[in-house]
């Protein structure tokens, strides 16, 4: 059976579209209502089990939902940014704009870079090789699979392997806890995870109007690779949540908007100074 073709349902991150909320809702609506999943076949469905986390990443909305609240309730507020945080910002936007380019040796050294970070004993066969299924990429093309969220989805995946390796593996081999018979497929969940804080962060404005954004700034401001290091925390929220609601892979979006809710809340207590002080930093030492 021919698997359907591939939806794009959100914006690229390189683009930064403004778009007001009605032409969200719509397109979320219309994503939702084209995206088809056969119940009738397991190996179908299996097929398409990679796809079903690049192409879906809705905001969930409803009323416990406290993205509206943030957003709505902080958007005309005047917060200035210092000299330093506005520059650190910029930078970050800027890495925010750079699309995954497969013929772009730095681009393919990257990708190499994080494959040995991965799997240090085994050689790589190419780029473009089967081998990075077991990775949980789409197929045997990663590049593929980076046009939701460009090069900073790899940066993010590779900053992971390098600065909390033990965390990195235990999430990539799945070695804790009662695992569903189709676990999410790594890589492209992490893509999935820097698309999700971009738009959380509200990364893609002049400047963050909401106040996880607002605040995260400042976080950034004291570290340059406080989105980076938010983006392991996240990932760890995500299979400590994946556990313990025993998810399945027809859950992912529902795992996913519950880990955003969570980080959304610590964003905003008034008491952070650092990255680090976040509650759930500490998973990434369990």
């Amino acid at each position: 059976m021919r698997s359907r073709k591939r939806r794009q349902c959100f914006p690229s991150c390189s683009s930064f579209r403004k778009v007001d909320e009605d032409e969200n809702y719509r397109r979320r609506k219309k994503c939702n209502e084209e995206l088809e999943w056969p119940h009738n076949s397991s190996t179908h469905v299996k097929s398409q089990l990679a796809q079903c986390f690049i192409v879906v990443v809705n905001a969930m909305v409803g009323p416990r939902s406290w993205t509206g609240l943030f957003t709505r309730s902080n958007n005309r507020r005047n917060h200035s940014l210092s000299p330093f945080q506005e520059q650190r910002l910029l930078r970050l936007q800027a890495r925010l704009q750079v699309p995954f380019d497969e013929n772009r040796p730095d681009h393919q050294e990257t990708l190499k870079a994080l494959w040995h970070a991965a799997f240090p004993d085994v050689a790589l066969q190419g780029l473009i090789s089967e081998q990075w299924k077991e990775m949980g990429w789409q197929g045997s093309n990663p590049s593929t699979d980076f046009r939701g969220c460009g090069f900073i989805s790899l940066e993010n995946l590779l900053f992971y392997a390098r600065t909390y390796p033990a965390s990195f593996r235990r999430l990539l081999f799945k070695r804790e806890g009662n695992r569903a018979t189709w676990e999410y497929p790594f890589a492209v969940a992490g893509i999935n995870i820097s698309f999700m804080l971009t738009e959380m962060l509200d990364l893609c404005s002049e400047k963050p109007r909401c106040l996880p954004g607002i605040n995260f700034v400042k976080l950034l401001g004291e570290d340059e690779a406080a989105f980076d290091v938010l983006y392991c925390i996240a990932f760890e929220m995500v299979d400590a949540q994946w556990l313990a609601v025993n998810a399945s892979y027809m859950q992912f979006n529902e795992v996913l908007q519950a880990t955003r809710t969570q980080l959304e809340r610590e964003l905003s207590l008034e008491d952070t100074q650092r990255i680090h002080d976040l509650p759930a930093y500490n998973l990434l030492y369990q």
